[in-house]
C-alpha cells in the first residue's frame, strides 16, 4: 500500500505520520511511506527579484528539510521505509497534484496545520485536499 503523509512541521502533521506508520506495520506493507511537504512561495517571489530565485530556493529547501526532521526521525525509529518530496507552490493543490499522480492509495493528513485558525474544525488546507485528492483522505487530529 503507497502511503502519502502531507507534513508541515506541525503537531497534528506529526501525528498523521504516526498513524500512517501504525498502519503500515498493521498492513505489512513493504512499499516506502512518502512525505510531501509544500511551502507557498507566492510570498517570496518579491524577495527572489532582491536575492534572487537560488537563494530562495536554498532558505525554502533549508524550512523544509526542518518540518521533515521529526517525521524522518520517528519512521527511522520504528524501521519504516520513507522517502519526502519537497515543493513549492499552493500547499494544497501540490499535495492533492502529487497524490492523483503518485498512483497512491491513501493519503493521511493532519486536521489542522501552521495556518492557526482555531475556529475551524478541520484545516482549510485538509479541506481542500479530502474534497479533491482522488485516493481516500485520512484526516487525523
Amino acid at each position: 500500500m503507497k502511503i502519502l503523509v502531507a507534513v508541515d512541521g506541525s503537531k497534528s502533521s506529526l501525528n498523521a505520520v504516526k498513524y500512517a506508520a501504525k498502519l503500515a506495520v498493521a498492513l505489512r506493507t513493504k512499499d516506502r511511506i512518502t512525505l510531501v511537504n509544500v511551502h507557498d512561495d507566492h510570498g517570496l517571489r518579491h524577495a527572489q527579484k532582491i536575492v534572487g530565485k537560488a537563494e530562495v530556493d536554498d532558505y525554502l529547501r533549508a524550512v523544509s528539510d526542518a518540518d521533515l526532521k521529526s517525521a524522518r526521525k520517528y519512521l527511522d525509529k520504528e524501521g519504516l521505509l520513507h522517502d519526502a518530496i519537497i515543493k513549492q507552490g499552493h500547499v494544497a493543490q501540490e499535495v492533492v497534484k502529487t497524490a492523483n499522480s503518485g498512483k497512491f492509495d491513501l493519503v493521511v493528513i493532519g486536521s489542522k496545520g501552521r495556518s492557526g485558525l482555531a475556529d475551524l474544525l478541520m484545516g482549510s488546507v485538509s479541506q481542500r485536499v479530502v474534497s479533491a485528492a482522488k485516493p481516500p483522505v485520512v484526516v487525523v487530529k
